[in-house]
């Protein structure tokens, strides 16, 4: 049976329709439902569908349409949530689990924490975030659990995002320290990309091909040779929620793994790094597009080109 036809498809295009016809997108109880509805429905790992392979206009144009959709909520939602935290007078930091996704982005800190020991020599003392949001919460997992000494640069194109994201980690006398903050577009942002150790790319920077693409291309000019790009992709039904970054999008750079999470962590990690350094790889994946496997249960590692697989991480519940 076609994708299109699909049952599962048709539920999320019977909730895209809905989504589409909400007056706002500002968290309510509406609203709230019907993303839970939709998130839990594009959850599966077990269909086998390949947005990619969807033919039917109309049903790619919604999947595209959608994803901008869950953008804009996700804002309003990190929006509200960062406000609420802020009201608190002791430690905003203290409060985080009141955000309804939480604990998935404790389960998403450790994941590309993991993935990224696997990868890297050293400890980086520098890292960016491009798109971090009103709740930088990816950089306030990875700096109070898992990279104690880094500094956070966090990027985003909303000073009020900015603001509200300040207001979090103010009252924390460590983090205030190792997170800061830059107002500006990312394809503005130059000079310094090339001091950091590790870039991360949000998942809602570039919400369609053309425009992440453009963003990984600026970043791999400007990034140093052996830095690690870490992006967030999706896959399966996932995709009707985030965009899909594919292998052959990153041009100039070795591709290192590909992780497909089969657990309620949404978004899947690809991490990469920048050719020319001591680490990279000698060309082979350059303008090359490499197909991963389909396995969600599994970390898929490239081979390198003396021919031996990245370790796969041990400890990963997902692993069998």
């Amino acid at each position: 049976m076609a994708c299109e036809n699909n049952l599962v498809v048709k539920q999320i295009i019977d909730l895209y329709n809905q989504i589409s016809n909400l007056e706002s997108l500002k968290p309510s109880k509406n609203v709230d439902t019907l993303f839970g509805q939709l998130v839990s429905t594009c959850l599966p790992t077990d269909t086998n569908i390949d947005v990619t392979e969807i033919h039917d206009e109309k049903v790619k144009d919604a999947r595209s349409h959608l994803i901008k959709l869950c953008g804009e909520a996700e804002g309003y939602l990190e929006q509200h949530f960062s406000t609420i935290l802020s009201s608190f007078e002791d430690n905003p930091l203290n409060h985080l689990h009141i955000f309804p996704y939480y604990n998935n982005y404790i389960k998403l800190g450790k994941l590309e924490f993991d993935l990224l020991a696997q990868h890297t020599t050293h400890v980086p003392t520098k890292v960016a975030f491009i798109g971090s949001g009103p709740m930088p919460l990816t950089s306030i997992v990875l700096a109070k659990f898992h990279l104690p000494n880094t500094t956070f640069h966090n990027f985003d194109i909303d000073s009020h995002a900015n603001t509200l994201a300040s207001n979090l980690v103010s009252h924390d006398s460590d983090l205030s320290k190792r997170m800061i903050f830059h107002t500006t577009d990312v394809l503005n942002a130059k000079e310094g990309l090339d001091q950091y150790d590790v870039i991360f790319l949000a998942a809602l920077v570039g919400m369609d091909k053309e425009s992440k693409v453009k963003a990984i291309e600026h970043l791999e000019k400007h990034m140093a040779p052996g830095a690690v790009l870490m992006l967030r992709s999706a896959h399966g039904l996932r995709a009707f929620l985030y965009p899909i970054v594919d292998s052959c999008d990153l041009k100039g750079f070795e591709v290192l793994t590909i992780y497909h999470p089969s657990d309620d962590v949404v978004n899947s990690v690809v991490i990469a790094r920048k050719l020319g350094g001591s680490n990279g790889a000698r060309g082979s994946q350059i303008g090359r597009c490499v197909v991963m496997p389909c396995n969600c249960s599994k970390v898929h590692a490239i081979m390198n080109n003396r021919g031996m697989e990245k370790n796969l991480i041990e400890e990963f519940s997902a692993i069998e």
